[in-house]
């Protein structure tokens, strides 16, 4: 099983939320995995609800079972 333990919550809000203001118009995992060589196959469910309430991340839905993230 997957843990969320790879790197620090603190690395991955940073992260996240850098590349996030960068693109306005927001990215899916997938995206934000590749550019940014992040160590999980899926977001680590407790660090996304985190980053709702740390940073305002947004998630909404895109194409077929994709997500945008998003900085309200």
């Amino acid at each position: 099983m997957e843990t969320c333990r790879k790197m620090t919550y603190l690395a991955f809000k940073v992260v996240v939320q850098s590349e996030l203001v960068k693109r306005p118009s927001g990215a899916t995992w997938s995206e934000l995995r590749g550019h940014l060589d992040l160590p999980y196959k899926r977001p680590c469910p407790e660090w996304t609800k985190r980053l709702e309430r740390d940073i305002g991340l947004k998630r909404t839905k895109g194409l077929s079972r994709s997500y945008i993230w998003h900085l309200s």
